[in-house]
């Protein structure tokens, strides 16, 4: 990853007569470019990220219900064997 820190040594204004130094000034602005690129990214990356997250949720749910409605079914399915296994006993 590169290093986008500002240089500590480099001077943003001239000592003599306190104006700016145009390379110091362009150096700013192309740090403050970076800066907010990466921010206009991590904003991409965080919506993505919520969008995935709301996708999951929604699966999650409707998974829960298939979940519970096949426990259900199974339920129903082990009282109907059960109740058959007690007719045949009656049989034999």
């Amino acid at each position: 990853m590169e290093n986008n820190h500002f240089i500590e040594n480099e001077p943003l204004a001239a000592e003599d007569d306190g104006a700016p130094l145009p390379e110091a000034v362009e150096t700013v602005e192309t740090h403050l470019a970076i800066l907010a690129e990466r921010v206009e990214q991590l904003a991409e990356w965080c919506e993505r990220l919520a969008q995935e997250n709301r996708s999951l949720r929604e699966d999650m749910t409707a998974l829960h219900s298939e979940r519970d409605a096949l426990r259900e079914k199974n339920d129903q399915l082990r009282a109907r064997i059960d109740a058959m296994i007690v007719r045949l006993k009656g049989l034999g």
